[in-house]
């Protein structure tokens, strides 16, 4: 099993139980970002908790101490704790981006990136996010980002959907049409 695929599925256990027990669920995103951030950020700690060389009981006693220390959720600490028995701590990022989706899943919201020629001015932002979100039915996170190389126009991409509004995008399609015009 690929460790997004089993990413997934420990995220959509974390989900099932927080819900289960009424926790908040944003507490529980923002903790298990924090801790992934903590075991990221300190490299002795990273390395000592991803490697395979490392018992897992030892992993799960370091895990048990940073999880007192700090007073996470019940089902956040539950989680790392079976993730530290079962060596799997290595796919904590993978864990955080599959529980952001899901959480964002039932929010019922969707992240959209845009990419412009220019910086987009706060008011087209939210024309635009207003429109995504007409289109999709759904409230939209709008991540955007300037590349020159597209000219003008926009890129907006929404999951695997992409909507290319870009000059460059419309160029090429005039040099196909061109191209392949019957003589």
């Amino acid at each position: 099993m690929t460790s997004r695929a089993a990413a997934g599925r420990y995220a959509r256990a974390l989900f099932d139980v927080a819900r289960a027990e009424r926790a908040d669920f944003e507490r529980a995103e923002r903790e298990l970002v924090e801790f992934t951030n903590l075991v990221a950020a300190n490299d002795i700690l990273h390395r000592a908790l991803t490697n395979p060389a490392v018992p897992a009981p030892k992993k799960r006693a370091a895990v048990e101490r940073l999880v007192a220390e700090a007073g996470l959720l019940q089902p956040v600490t539950k989680l790392l704790l079976l993730l530290a028995e079962r060596d799997r701590l290595s796919i904590l990022p993978d864990l955080v981006e599959a529980f952001r989706n899901r959480l964002m899943d039932h929010m019922n919201v969707v992240r959209a990136e845009v990419v412009t020629a220019a910086p987009l001015a706060a008011d087209r932002a939210d024309a635009l996010r207003a429109n995504l979100a007409r289109a999709t039915g759904r409230q939209v996170q709008l991540d955007t980002r300037v590349d020159e190389a597209i000219v003008g126009g926009a890129v907006a991409r929404l999951g695997s959907t992409v909507y290319d509004g870009s000059i460059t995008r419309q160029l090429e399609r005039m040099r196909e049409s061109l191209t392949s015009a019957p003589d």
